[in-house]
């Protein structure tokens, strides 16, 4: 199945390009959050501490999957019903999909 996106020069737009920088800022704050985590590891932190920051950082990563779920519904699935075809049955089951994914981490 193809990708679907927006062209804008020699770049395609995805849904969540517009909120890029936001989504790199969240996932560098959730970068840091695993060092933080193997830095505790290695210093021998005490276990409910280290899970409390594992809880921390898989809401932050469930945060940046959800706003890019909403972007893609938004954007690439709204825009294929709208075109109509074939296209717009496959991507509401690829959301459907990423969706039981996200449901089932």
């Amino acid at each position: 199945m193809a990708e679907q996106g927006h062209w804008h020069g020699d770049v395609q737009s995805r849904g969540y390009t517009a909120a890029k920088t936001d989504y790199l800022k969240r996932l560098r704050r959730v970068e840091g959050q695993v060092r933080g985590l193997q830095r505790m590891v290695e210093e021998d932190a005490y276990c409910i501490d280290v899970l409390t920051q594992v809880s921390a950082a898989t809401k932050a990563l469930q945060a940046v999957a959800l706003g890019l779920l909403e972007d893609h519904l938004e954007h690439c699935v709204a825009q294929a019903i709208s075109e109509g075809g074939e296209n717009a049955a496959a991507k509401v089951q690829e959301a459907s999909a990423a969706i039981a994914r996200l449901v089932r981490s």
